[in-house]
């Protein structure tokens, strides 16, 4: 997500987003570590996304 789509939504938003990120990037690092993970580039695009919303949060307090 881009971080203008972000700013967009309220703060409880945000925070529903971010569990589910977490949520995401834990199932896929298990996919990873056994190996069925194909596209190992959702890793990083999740990660950044988490934090793309934590920085806003951030900023917004």
């Amino acid at each position: 997500m881009k971080a203008e789509e972000l700013k967009a939504k309220d703060d409880g938003e945000l925070r529903e987003l971010e569990g589910q990120l977490q949520e995401e990037l834990f199932r896929l690092k298990i996919k990873h570590y056994t190996g069925q993970l194909q596209e190992t580039h959702l890793l990083k695009s999740t990660r950044r996304s988490i934090a793309r919303i934590k920085t806003i949060l951030a900023q917004r307090s």
